[in-house]
């Protein structure tokens, strides 16, 4: 005759002992972070791919989701932007705070952030950031925002990406890496922080599954990656 009472108590057992391991509240539990550390990871953590191959592949998969794509040199960033500018008759550019002077043509009128309202940035032609690391595997442009990051990669209120119709992003070859791993190892220092990842320009498909661009960000796309 089966043990009803006693089958049950044992689940029971087992269960409590799971969720201790996992919440860490047994006696003699690890601690949440050795826990965590201790977690097997048999997923593809580096690339195996060189620096060129990586922005091949970032940028065939960016032109995949329907953002444009250009290359510059250093001293030719300023042409580049003027030119891509130009092109898509934009005038009033948000900056986000990491935008270096030397990247900025002359004869635009753009506007730097200082807490400005809604209206205002949906009032302007489009948005200019930085990026602080880019996916090629993924095509993910990664933006950091707040306080706690270091001035080099603030790329402003995350307001600045989503309300502009338009966005162009720098990408420095430097921040490409080939892995979702490897970009979030060097996100670690902003944990803390709002992040922002953008893989093309806007969409949804949610709408009787016709592909809308500009539902939640920018409809339009350029990046230059910086040789």
């Amino acid at each position: 005759m089966t043990d009803v009472h006693g089958a049950a108590s044992s689940a029971r057992s087992e269960i409590l002992s799971r969720i201790r391991s996992i919440t860490g509240s047994g006696p003699q539990a690890e601690s949440p972070r050795e826990a965590w550390q201790a977690i097997p990871r048999l997923y593809r953590q580096h690339g195996t791919l060189d620096s060129a191959q990586c922005i091949e592949l970032l940028e065939d998969r960016l032109r995949d989701y329907g953002a444009r794509v250009h290359h510059a040199g250093p001293s030719e960033i300023p042409r580049t932007i003027a030119m891509i500018l130009a092109e898509r008759e934009k005038q009033r550019i948000l900056l986000s705070p990491a935008v270096s002077a030397s990247w900025l043509p002359d004869g635009f009128p753009f506007v730097a952030d200082a807490a400005l309202s809604y209206q205002a940035l949906d009032a302007c032609d489009g948005v200019l950031t930085g990026c602080t690391v880019a996916i090629a595997t993924t095509g993910t442009l990664v933006l950091c925002h707040g306080a706690g990051v270091d001035a080099e990669h603030d790329q402003g209120r995350r307001a600045l990406t989503l309300i502009p119709d338009y966005h162009l992003c720098i990408v420095a070859r430097s921040a490409v890496v080939q892995t979702v791993p490897e970009a979030m190892h060097l996100l670690e220092p902003y944990s803390g922080q709002p992040i922002t990842f953008i893989s093309g320009p806007s969409a949804t498909a949610d709408i009787e599954m016709t592909r809308i661009q500009g539902v939640h960000g920018p409809r339009i796309l350029d990046v230059v990656i910086a040789e």
